[in-house]
């Protein structure tokens, strides 16, 4: 599969995460144990990495797949900070509407920018860096109310909560993104047998959160596994595989892309969101709206263009070989 179709379908699957996690509220809550998804997502991811494994040791020649401690012992970390961020991406969601989460999400380009920096030792141009300011202008910008409205006296249209939660999450996932890449691109370990050893113990650190919950409710109803489904729709399900798909597709642009493709991709997902969210929920986008995406988008384009386009240099003129003049020694001795 190449990146950019890789990359498209996560733009697809990214825009359409908050419109089916909103969809599966019920007057605004959850009927649903929503600490269950990332759950059922792991272990989703798990059976299909499973499976792809077993088809690919039937093949010549033998996987490459390192056992040893050191090796294994890095994974459960990425598997913590995502443990956290799909969570917090339920609780952001009930203080935002699902294309200003979308945007509030933009702000993982920054993040990652500085995390790429210090971790991963990616230099980034004075071009590159400037295009990050303007996405964080941009963003901002969206978030912005109009004066003529009766709140003015606020500028976010959106409790403080949603957005400190939003940024929380830009964060988590940006960590979770550069480290995730740091560990697949370690060695040449298969693919599969990587993502094996990551959702394991993703299943097994959100298992353990379910359990935590249930003592600290002093199981009132009852442990885990018995209300593992309870209150789950065909939206919720779309929501599982959802999450899980879209695990599944970041692992793979970690292993053969890299980062920037992965925030493109989710960043792209933020115009699809505004023109769904405007049919499923009547939402009704603003002129700061609009001029936030441009910029948005401005800030993508100078991020990612040659820098000759950028500053408008002339092409570089290759000289045609028939056209060369040869001059011969007699006419350098005689000049």
């Amino acid at each position: 599969m190449k990146w950019y179709i890789a990359a498209f379908l996560l733009t697809v699957l990214t825009s359409s995460q908050g419109i089916l996690t909103t969809l599966s509220q019920s007057n605004g809550k959850y009927k649903y144990d929503y600490a269950t998804v990332p759950f059922l997502a792991e272990v989703f991811k798990l059976i299909i990495s499973s499976v792809f494994l077993w088809r690919e040791c039937k093949k010549l020649p033998p996987l490459k797949m390192t056992t040893d401690w050191k090796t294994v012992r890095l994974f459960p970390i990425p598997s913590v900070i995502y443990l956290i961020h799909n969570n917090v991406q339920f609780a952001t969601l009930m203080y935002l509407d699902t294309s200003t989460y979308q945007i509030m999400g933009n702000l993982k380009i920054v993040t990652t920018g500085i995390l790429f920096r210090l971790f991963l030792k990616k230099k980034l141009s004075n071009l590159q860096w400037m295009a990050i300011i303007l996405l964080a202008v941009g963003t901002t910008m969206s978030q912005v109310k109009g004066c003529g409205e009766a709140s003015c006296d606020s500028l976010f249209s959106a409790p403080i909560q949603g957005y400190m939660l939003g940024i929380l999450s830009a964060c988590l996932s940006a960590l979770a993104g550069v480290y995730t890449e740091f560990l697949m691109k370690q060695n040449n370990d298969s693919l599969y047998w990587q993502n094996v050893q990551l959702y394991t113990f993703g299943a097994i650190l959100n298992m353990a959160r379910l359990v935590v919950d249930d003592f600290r409710a002093g199981y009132e109803k009852g442990p885990w596994w018995q209300r593992l489904f309870n209150g789950y729709s065909i939206t919720t399900w779309m929501v599982v595989l959802n999450l899980g798909s879209t695990g599944l597709l970041v692992s793979w642009l970690m292993k053969y892309a890299d980062n920037i493709v992965k925030v493109y991709s989710t960043s792209m997902a933020m115009l699809l969101t505004m023109v769904l969210s405007v049919f499923l929920f009547s939402f009704k986008p603003t002129l700061q709206l609009f001029l936030g995406i441009i910029i948005c988008m401005m800030s993508l384009h100078m991020y990612f263009a040659p820098p000759s386009m950028l500053v408008g240099l002339p092409p570089t003129v290759r000289s045609d070989p028939d056209s060369l003049v040869i001059v011969s020694d007699d006419h350098k001795a005689e000049s």
